[in-house]
């Protein structure tokens, strides 16, 4: 009985570590402040419905990368909003696009039945990973984890833990903006 409460403990750890419920932006390119601007990775995967969705396919459009898992309280709590801001800022060419972290297909499938997500979800590889994780301190270690790509191209911010949805919608119309700029 040991060795299964000492992995009960380890795994509780670690979703206490992993799954951060508070707000924590940890890159911000506002553009004013004369940071240097960072063009967006290069990525492609195949969505859970069959399509691909690709940085190359989302030329021109502003886009949110949300690293996220279905056993994540925070992700859990954050798709709701994810969305009703999907179906609102989808015909100005936006679009979330969902990394399913250390999920199996069979559930993550279900998962999106069950709550209505209606944009892209890929599984998380290691090359996805490998894309981003450069854009944040000690690389991709705290789910959710969002990556705001402007319409530019680059990188607008990076958003660690749950956000809101006027986080969201204020990030999603600045990304929006930087084309028309």
């Amino acid at each position: 009985m040991k060795p299964f409460r000492l992995f009960s403990i380890a795994c509780l750890s670690f979703l206490m570590l992993a799954c951060q419920p508070e707000k924590a932006e940890t890159a911000k390119n506002d553009g004013a402040s004369g940071a240097a601007s960072f063009q967006a990775p290069a990525f492609a995967a195949e969505a859970l419905d069959g399509t691909t969705v690709s940085s190359a396919s989302l030329e021109g459009k502003a886009y949110i990368v949300n690293f996220f898992a279905s056993w994540c309280p925070p992700c859990r709590a954050e798709i709701p909003d994810m969305v009703e801001l999907q179906k609102e800022f989808e015909g100005e060419g936006f679009t979330f696009i969902g990394i399913a972290v250390n999920e199996q297909e069979d559930r993550m499938r279900s998962f999106m039945m069950e709550t209505g997500i209606n944009y892209p979800v890929a599984m998380m590889t290691r090359e996805i990973v490998a894309a981003y994780e450069p854009y944040t301190q000690g690389g991709l270690r705290t789910i959710p984890t969002s990556f705001v790509v402007a319409s530019d191209g680059t990188i607008s911010s990076v958003l660690l833990g749950m956000q809101s949805r006027a986080a969201f919608e204020e990030e999603i119309r600045k990304a929006l903006d930087a084309g028309k700029r």
